[in-house]
């Protein structure tokens, strides 16, 4: 234990630092006071800068986390790739599923979340000895649980089962825990948290853990892992429980900086225009295409201050031709633009569309912008119901009015429960849906593996997809670094 601390506050402590408005500081660099390890995890000052850390290395906030967090879970689906730039090479590798445990990307979204979960148990360890107040000792307690259950969440999707470490006091070499082990923590967890965190607006400051997290995070699991009943009550309570979230009016504009305080947002990966990279969101900078100057269909003005980068995220044209002619979800989406000679340039047929769901920021700080990238919000906790409604009772006329709400705002007609005679053709629906309601969000990767869709449609698309894929391999660095950790099959 000792050990451990040290190695947290020896030198400097870097530490995330959350406010109230503004939140430019959120996950910026701070020095804290050189105090004894053994006394500075008993002060409220010592355990919030590892509370903080903890945030940060949760947010898994890198260089460029709309190339290495978003990536990876798009990269290898039917919406999303990217060409151009030194980053190429690797991720043709995961558009083609040939994947190993040396490629990059892999270790950025391992050690980030077991950092998280290392520091997550530090403080859960000092807190009865600290001079936190009782309530401060709930709540801290609540948050780091909600963290580490967050990060072994994410863990378990990317990489199958993984060591469950719960304590700083367990040895450096630990082998993979169970499925029964690692799904019974999260569950255990979450519940935890959702009891004992406050309610959403309550929470002490802006970004911090609350309830409507861990419900969303508690539902999501149980979607995924396909535990319907339970994702049936959960969702139930959830939307009986907060009722002031709300669908944000307008699709296009929601995702916009200066919206990043919506109603719909329930938990999200903080984003901060700033000299500091670590803490932005990067996605537009590699959505211009070469010599861009406008975009008429949305609107979009090319600003001398944004960066183009040769790396460039493409949409797919057989992914865009699936949605409906007047979804206005395609907002976001160019067909062509206006290079900087005054020339109308096609993209669709090219597959080389491209997304600015992430509208650039007008206040960017060079490569930073500020958008919030949402990781839950209100329209996948309408569908996620929808889904397990139908999973346990086929169509149904409450099934059918959430995923009709979320078309509405996209300005489509309304789904006729008539015309939907099957669990089936209902599951095909809800995953059009989502495919249209959440690209670029991160979720596209789960929801083909829960449908069953994954390696299917990576062959359909000529991809090297085999049934191994449905997890990713340990990075080769952490396999040779504990022997007892065993490698995911046929890596």
């Amino acid at each position: 234990m000792k050990k451990t601390i040290n190695y947290i506050l020896t030198g400097l402590i870097v530490v995330g630092t959350l406010c109230l408005t503004g939140c430019k500081d959120f996950l910026k660099e701070e020095v804290f006071s050189q105090l004894a390890p053994e006394n500075y995890l008993k002060t409220k000052e010592g355990l919030t800068s590892v509370l903080y850390e903890t945030y940060a290395k949760a947010a898994n906030m890198n260089s460029n986390n709309s190339i290495y967090v978003l990536g990876p879970q798009e990269f290898v689906t039917d919406i999303l790739y990217q060409s151009g730039d030194n980053v190429e090479a690797t991720i043709r590798n995961f558009r083609e599923f040939n994947w190993d445990p040396t490629m990059d990307f892999l270790t950025q979204n391992w050690d980030s979340y077991y950092q998280c979960i290392r520091n997550a148990n530090i403080i859960i360890e000092n807190i009865p000895s600290s001079n936190l107040s009782a309530t401060e000792k709930t709540v801290y307690e609540a948050e780091a649980r909600f963290l580490r259950a967050v990060s072994y969440y994410k863990l378990y999707f990317f990489f199958g089962t993984v060591p469950l470490r719960t304590s700083s006091s367990q040895g450096l070499s630990l082998p993979r825990a169970s499925e029964i082990e690692l799904k019974q923590f999260i569950d255990t967890e979450l519940k935890f948290a959702l009891e004992k965190l406050p309610n959403p607006g309550a929470e002490v400051q802006k970004y911090r853990a609350h309830k409507a997290a861990a419900a969303g995070y508690l539902l999501k699991f149980y979607l995924n892992t396909k535990n319907w009943n339970e994702a049936n009550t959960v969702s139930a309570q959830f939307l009986n429980s907060f009722k002031n979230y709300s669908l944000f009016p307008t699709y296009k504009d929601m995702f916009k900086v200066e919206n990043k305080n919506n109603s719909e947002y329930i938990w999200v990966r903080p984003a901060f225009a700033s000299s500091d990279r670590t803490t932005a969101n990067s996605w537009s900078n590699v959505s211009f295409p070469d010599n861009f100057k406008s975009a008429p269909e949305i609107g979009l003005v090319f600003k001398s201050t944004w960066l183009n980068w040769p790396n460039e995220f493409r949409i797919y044209d057989k992914f865009y031709n699936t949605f409906e002619a007047g979804d206005k979800r395609k907002d976001l989406m160019i067909t062509y633009y206006i290079n900087t000679s005054d020339q109308r340039v096609e993209l669709r047929g090219k597959d080389n569309i491209r997304s600015f769901k992430y509208w650039p920021d007008p206040n960017n700080v060079g490569a930073a912008h500020g958008n919030d990238i949402p990781e839950i919000r209100l329209a996948d906790i309408f569908l996620s119901r929808a889904e397990a409604l139908n999973e346990i009772n086929g169509p149904g006329p409450e099934a059918i009015q959430l995923v009709n709400q979320v078309r509405a705002r996209a300005g489509l007609v309304n789904l006729k429960l008539e015309s939907i005679t099957t669990k089936e053709a209902f599951r095909e629906l809800i995953l059009l849906e989502r495919g249209h309601e959440f690209f670029n969000e991160g979720h596209r990767r789960m929801d083909l593996i829960r449908t069953g869709k994954f390696i299917s449609d990576a062959q359909a698309r000529g991809k090297n997809a085999q049934p191994f894929h449905l997890v990713f391999p340990i990075p080769q660095v952490v396999i040779d670094s504990d022997p007892v950790i065993q490698q995911n099959p046929n890596y």
